[in-house]
């Protein structure tokens, strides 16, 4: 036998501890190759939006590869820490330590050659399936043909192969200082049952508890001015959260007897103390990815929600046209497109006037004009005595306001001045600010304005499947500022905003996969010596639903101890984004969040299923 087969075999014999790291290898390398096949798509070439996305797909790929290198990186640390026994025992046998890191790198090079050709193949397997997905959530004009990506296989084996090399000579590397006698021991050096710090446990308590404060108080602009602060202060409280204020918590709780003697809890509490220096870290860096991947994928999810939505609040018309350089001409081809694309409709047109009020400017629009628009999108109109000013509060976010409303005063031509006497809130009209309404007579009372505007909107009726041809028509012709449609503004936000939110998933499924396998990863380097532990304790009578009671609570503790950590982070940091825009997320914050929550149940399930299962065999 050979040595190179002595390394093979090697991988085979650890397959179960493997199974993790090259699965998400191989997830990594075939979602790098699917930005890969994006960027260098011929469809995604050229002078246009097109190759925004491209571009796009570049800073991806670089990211998911940037990541991947810390990603493996640690993987390969966890397996050297696992099977540093097995290392103690081939030096016994005669293997020199120049030999065991050649092993090691073997090892990892094979590994890395099989996950990069297995995610090139995956790859090419659904590329077909990727593009036409993408072609819908990108929203691209052209169609993404399938062609054989030669250049995005290269790309993707040169860059992984050479990523797999220098991380197999590091990882080689740092084995040259081992001693024979730390290598036998294993992972049977005690490092200690860590005791916890009561002034660092206060503090984690207490930095959390003030980023959160600060965060939820938080509204505005002032959101981003305190987002590093409070993102600097909970990642530091986190870390002591789980190192210090969770061994507390552990070691008052295994004080109590009635709780720690109660059943099986004792073995629970006291492996889980005896571990908690090396899980900590753990849930510490599984913690905070997953709430980088929470946190990035519902701001992309919530923004979106919030920009299209503001588009539909402010834009109840299917069509408007405003100018104060009115053309006829104009209005005349909106029409004419109306009428070829078969759309019936109902329109409405007026002059909106501004006037200076108290050296600020608003709309001041009469009964008529604002009981037509009001019909128009089927809202309430409303009666205006003569006398009586009614201010309207404009749906969406105001802009320039420096005083209430219900302030004002209007003088009339006439000498009598006019004071608002109750508000509503109306879409009927266009406006950024608050305006006001007066009857009919009093409009021709009031004094001449600061600017005019003309105003037509058109409400369809009948043939609403082609308003977005209609609008896409319209707009090549008129400027966009002065032909609006909510259904093509829509259309062009999600077009430009589809490849960040396509990119944004994809590096959030990435990080949130890691996550997990991070979670296997500590959970199977331990699985030798407790199969020995358990093994130990049923001949003392441990019965097989005591043992599968106790290996669901130290699992589901391993599994999800950082993931409800990073599901508040998230659910605390998406809270702060709704204060930002003054826009409610709750919807898009739950939807995100229980996603990711319902991918880490099925994972758990799935891991305590073959864990629970290798430890029953062992004591049986």
């Amino acid at each position: 036998m050979t040595f190179r087969t002595f390394a093979f075999n090697n991988v085979i014999r650890n397959k179960r501890l493997y199974a993790a790291y090259f699965l998400s290898s191989m997830f990594t390398v075939m979602v790098f190759f699917t930005f890969a096949i994006f960027a260098f798509h011929p469809s995604l070439n050229g002078d246009n939006m097109n190759s925004h996305v491209s571009q796009g797909m570049y800073i991806a790929a670089g990211i998911i590869y940037v990541f991947s290198f810390f990603f493996i990186l640690y993987s390969m640390s966890s397996f050297l820490q696992s099977r540093k026994k097995e290392f103690g025992l081939l030096m016994m046998q005669g293997m020199s330590m120049k030999q065991i890191r050649l092993m090691v790198f073997l090892e990892n090079m094979l590994i890395g050659f099989i996950a990069t050709i297995g995610g090139i193949l995956l790859g090419v397997i659904f590329a077909k399936g990727i593009l036409l997905t993408a072609e819908n959530v990108l929203i691209i004009e052209n169609k993404l043909n399938f062609y054989f990506p030669s250049s995005a296989i290269i790309l993707t084996f040169i860059s992984f192969m050479l990523l797999f090399f220098f991380i197999s000579i590091f990882v080689s590397y740092i084995l040259r200082s081992r001693k024979l006698i730390e290598l036998i021991k294993g992972n049977k050096k005690s490092k200690g049952e860590p005791k916890a710090n009561i002034l660092l446990t206060i503090i984690a308590a207490l930095l959390i508890g003030i980023g959160y404060t600060v965060a939820l108080l938080a509204e505005g602009v002032a959101v981003t001015i305190v987002m590093l602060p409070v993102i600097t202060v909970v990642i530091i409280g986190t870390y002591l959260f789980f190192t210090q204020l969770s061994v507390f918590v552990i070691r008052r709780l295994k004080k109590n007897e009635n709780i720690f003697w109660s059943k099986t809890n004792m073995l629970l509490f006291s492996d889980l103390s005896f571990r908690m220096k090396d899980n900590a870290r753990t849930f510490f860096m599984v913690a905070i990815i997953s709430t980088v991947a929470f946190s990035a994928i519902g701001t992309l999810f919530g923004f979106q929600s919030f920009i299209t939505a503001g588009t539909e609040i402010t834009n109840p018309n299917t069509f408007t046209y405003q100018a104060e350089d009115y053309k006829e001409e104009e209005v005349a081809f909106i029409q004419e497109t109306l009428r070829k694309e078969n759309i019936k409709t109902e329109e409405a047109r007026a002059i909106l006037r501004h006037y200076e009020i108290e050296k600020e400017r608003f709309q001041i629009t009469k009964q008529s004009d604002f009981n037509r628009f009001a019909k128009l999108i089927g809202e309430n109109t409303i009666d205006v005595k003569d006398g009586q000013l009614i201010a309207v509060k404009y749906e969406g976010i105001p802009f320039g306001q420096k005083k209430d409303p219900m302030d004002a005063t209007i003088k009339l031509t006439s000498g009598e001045t006019m004071k608002p006497g109750k508000m509503i809130e109306s879409r009927s009209l266009p406006s950024s600010d608050f305006y006001y309404v007066v009857s009919d007579n009093d409009y021709k009372k009031l004094p001449a304005p600061t600017e005019e505007m003309y105003f037509h909107a058109w409400q369809a009726t009948d043939g609403k499947p082609h308003v977005l041809d209609a609008s896409e028509k319209i707009a090549g012709t008129i400027p966009v500022y002065k032909f609006t449609s909510a259904e093509y503004q829509t259309y062009q936000i999600n077009k430009a905003y589809g490849p960040i939110m396509f990119v944004g998933l994809f590096i959030g499924i990435v990080f949130f996969v890691s996550a997990g396998s991070f979670l296997y990863f500590r959970l199977y380097m331990d699985l030798d010596e407790d199969k020995q532990k358990f093994k130990s304790i049923a001949k003392m009578g441990l019965t097989e639903k005591e043992l599968k009671k106790v290996l669901n609570r130290q699992t589901a503790i391993l599994f999800f101890a950082p993931i409800t950590v990073a599901l508040i982070h998230g659910a605390v940091a998406l809270t702060a984004l709704s204060h930002l825009f003054y826009y409610d997320l709750f919807k898009e914050s739950v939807i995100v969040l229980s996603v990711f929550l319902a991918i880490q149940i099925i994972y758990f399930f799935i891991v305590r299923f073959f864990y629970t299962k290798q430890i029953k065999i062992a004591v049986q």
